[in-house]
C-alpha cells in the first residue's frame, strides 16, 4: 500500500468527494484508511456507570484505498505514488512532478 499515516489525501469518490484530509490510520491488509474529517458516523454509546447519560459520538470510519488519491506537497495536486531506488534506498515519488515524498 503506497499511502501511509500522516499523508495528505484527496477523496475521489463517495459522499465526501473533493474533500482533503490527513490519514490518521492505515490498514494495509484490509486496503483501507481512516481520513480526518471524512466518512463520519454517529455511534450511540451506552452508559458505563449508573447516574451517567448515554452519548452520541462522531467517529471516523475507514474508507477504501481506491477512493483516495495522494496529494503531493510540492505540486499540490492529487497524483499517484511511484517508487525510485537510489543507492539501494527506496523512495516514494510523485508521478506528476517527480518529487520525492
Amino acid at each position: 500500500m503506497k499511502i501511509k499515516k500522516n499523508d495528505q489525501v484527496l477523496i475521489i469518490s463517495g459522499n465526501d468527494k473533493g474533500k482533503k484530509g490527513k490519514v490518521l490510520k492505515a490498514f494495509p491488509k484490509l486496503g483501507k484508511v481512516v481520513v480526518e474529517g471524512v466518512s463520519i458516523a454517529k455511534k450511540h454509546v451506552k452508559t458505563k456507570k449508573s447516574g451517567q447519560k448515554g452519548q452520541v459520538v462522531n467517529t471516523p470510519k475507514p474508507i477504501q484505498i481506491s477512493n483516495v488519491k495522494f496529494v503531493c506537497s510540492k505540486c499540490g495536486k492529487g497524483s499517484r505514488v511511484g517508487y525510485e531506488i537510489v543507492d539501494n534506498k527506496k523512495f516514494r515519488v510523485c508521478k506528476k512532478c517527480g518529487a520525492r515524498i
